[in-house]
């Protein structure tokens, strides 16, 4: 696979891993149907006309699995950098999903340079919000990454 590609594919699993996260969120879905679902009738598919590009499955399964394995640690990390009186309930629920896989790369992925952890969120978050939101996850995930050693 080239280099090209395989950042294509994980940049896809990225995105997957923060819609099956939304997902699993707000319908309570069990991991391995969760991971079931995405591999069957998501990654790779065209739905509605849309073409979801080949995701790296087994990166795609290592995130959403990482995010709940490690949820409580990285819901502190993040609780840590938020504004005096801000909650993880008062972020947007995408925003929130998006943290938390960006998060888990940068503390469990030391294999993924910690610029591009921080890019590829950034540009999932420009995928759902404004430029601002975009730079609200390159400041938290920065100070995640200090915190974490990157």
């Amino acid at each position: 696979m080239s280099q090209n590609s395989r950042s294509q594919s994980r940049s896809a699993a990225r995105l997957g891993a923060v819609q099956a996260l939304y997902q699993q969120q707000m319908e309570k879905t069990a991991t391995a149907k969760l991971l079931n679902e995405f591999h069957q009738h998501r990654l790779g598919k065209v739905i509605e006309d849309d073409e979801y590009a080949d995701a790296d499955v087994d990166f795609f399964d290592d995130v959403v699995r990482g995010v709940d394995a490690r949820r409580e640690e990285i819901d502190e990390l993040l609780t840590a950098r938020l504004a005096s009186g801000w909650t993880l309930a008062r972020l947007d629920k995408t925003m929130l999903q998006i943290l938390r896989a960006g998060t888990y790369e940068l503390i469990a992925r030391s294999d993924v340079p910690k610029a591009a952890a921080i890019s590829e969120y950034v540009d999932v978050a420009k995928a759902f919000f404004d430029d601002r939101e975009a730079k609200f996850v390159n400041g938290i995930l920065d100070a995640v990454a200090k915190e974490a050693g990157r």
